[in-house]
């Protein structure tokens, strides 16, 4: 078999077994189409001759085609997905991608609050009003479980366990995750349920959805960055923002909590923990902040300790 072959051998793996979502199984054809392409313009014919200096020069031409940190990082993740198979057919005993991830200069933190915007941001929704109310709890809960805006409006009263603290949320490929969730947004989604949302669920055309627009209809994804903008404008805060940036706000205040990040990882459905490692390229101020504060050197807590 030549490298096409076992590329469809894959591909065949991922819609017939694994029963992979057909976006997704198109993404990583076309990636690894890309790869293949780029192994035969090398002339390598065989996955055995491949060293992990191979697959860094395809992450540098992916780079070089001005793809974003994101697209090379999903490039990554389905070479490695591609090389796992190989191995479990035993076309190959070697992972080429094993230790091997996007280079930090190709990583780009995305946009974030800090903890102080995040808390004006939270405030700004006039909880007397129904809208208010919705958009309360909506806010709270987007920060609470760091979930994607598709995922957001698509919770349904179903998926919340109350007394575990966990939402049921459907991410991509429809893979569904538990997802902790704190009793403050809990608390609002309580308070809109039992106010705001009763006269527009009573209307029918939203069924089970948790967030409803004032038509009784499921919340769009518009809906919500048109929310959100008007929020941040009342907060005062000036950075670019969107609904995913609650999201990266959330992962990167855990990150800088000292979260472990494979608990990262679960909580946002990342496939790959590549993805999440994005967070850990936190802003040089924080961690000078966090170097000057525990450091022993730097806290003077050497000396004071050896005085004593």
């Amino acid at each position: 078999m030549n490298l096409a072959d076992h590329l469809k051998s894959f591909i065949d793996y991922l819609r017939v077994e694994r029963q992979v979502a057909r976006n997704t199984v198109e993404a990583y054809q076309r990636d690894l189409l890309r790869y293949i392409i780029f192994l035969q313009e090398r002339a390598i014919d065989d996955f055995s001759q491949l060293s992990h200096r191979d697959v860094y020069a395809f992450l540098e031409m992916l780079h070089e085609l001005t793809l974003s940190a994101a697209s090379v990082s999903r490039n990554l993740s389905a070479v490695r997905a591609f090389h796992h198979f190989l191995i479990g057919e035993n076309v190959t005993s070697a992972d080429p991608t094993e230790n091997i991830v996007v280079p930090k200069p190709w990583m780009k933190l995305p946009e974030v609050l800090t903890v102080e915007e995040m808390a004006r941001l939270l405030e700004q929704p006039d909880t007397a009003t129904d809208t208010g109310l919705r958009d309360r709890a909506l806010l709270e809960t987007a920060y609470a479980t760091g979930v994607r805006v598709s995922e957001l409006t698509n919770i349904k009263n179903r998926d919340i366990y109350w007394q575990d603290e966990f939402i049921r949320v459907s991410g991509k490929g429809d893979k569904e995750r538990l997802v902790p969730i704190a009793d403050t947004a809990l608390g609002w989604i309580r308070t809109y349920m039992q106010g705001a949302r009763i006269p527009l669920a009573a209307l029918g055309l939203g069924g089970d959805i948790l967030f409803l627009n004032r038509f009784g209809k499921k919340l769009s994804r518009q809906s919500v960055w048109i929310h959100l903008k008007k929020y941040a404008q009342q907060a005062g805060v000036r950075k670019f923002i969107s609904p995913h940036t609650i999201r990266h706000s959330f992962a990167t205040h855990l990150i800088e909590g000292g979260a472990d990040l494979r608990a990262v990882q679960e909580m946002l459905g990342h496939a790959d923990i590549i993805t999440t490692q994005i967070y850990t390229h936190l802003d040089q101020d924080f961690l000078k902040q966090v170097h000057h504060r525990y450091h022993p050197l730097e806290s003077g807590r050497l000396w004071k300790d050896k005085d004593e």
